[in-house]
C-alpha cells in the first residue's frame, strides 16, 4: 500500500493522529474491534494503559494474520469508557502506540462508550488496513 498523510496547515495540528489517509491498494482488510482479551478470553490488564497495550497489540496481532503491516493502517476508531482518563494518559498511550506500530498515524477518532461488550474492558480499537 501507499498511505499519504494529508494534515492541512489550516487544521490543528495533527498528534497522534492524521486528519486524512490516501490510501492506495488492492486489498481492504476491516479490523473487529479488539479489547485487552488473552488467548483464554479474559481481560488483562488493570489500568488504561495496560488494556490499550493488549487491545493495540491484539489489533496488529489480527491485521499481520490477513498480510498486513501497522503501516497499512488506515483508519481506527478508539472506544474508551472513559475519555477523561484517556487524555490524561494520552502521552503514554502515544509511546505505546509508537513502540507496536511506529509513527505512521492513521486517521482516527475516540469515542466515548458507556461500556463495552466485555464489562471489564476499558478501551477498544477497531479500523482498516489497505494492503498493497
Amino acid at each position: 500500500m501507499t498511505a499519504e498523510r494529508v494534515n492541512p496547515p489550516e487544521l490543528s495540528p495533527a498528534a497522534g493522529f492524521s486528519h486524512a489517509v490516501v490510501a492506495t491498494g488492492s486489498r481492504v482488510v476491516f479490523l473487529a474491534g479488539q479489547t485487552a482479551l488473552d488467548g483464554d478470553g479474559k481481560v488483562v490488564g488493570e489500568t488504561l494503559p495496560e488494556q490499550f497495550e493488549r487491545a493495540l497489540a491484539n489489533l496488529l496481532t489480527a491485521l499481520r494474520a490477513a498480510g498486513g503491516t501497522p503501516a497499512d493502517l488506515a483508519r481506527v476508531t478508539v472506544y474508551a469508557t472513559d475519555v477523561a482518563d484517556y487524555r490524561a494518559h494520552a502521552p503514554e498511550l502515544g509511546r505505546v502506540w509508537g513502540r507496536l506500530a511506529g509513527r505512521d498515524y492513521p486517521a482516527m477518532a475516540v469515542i466515548g462508550a458507556v461500556r463495552l461488550w466485555d464489562t471489564e474492558a476499558l478501551v477498544e480499537l477497531d479500523g482498516f488496513a489497505v494492503l498493497a
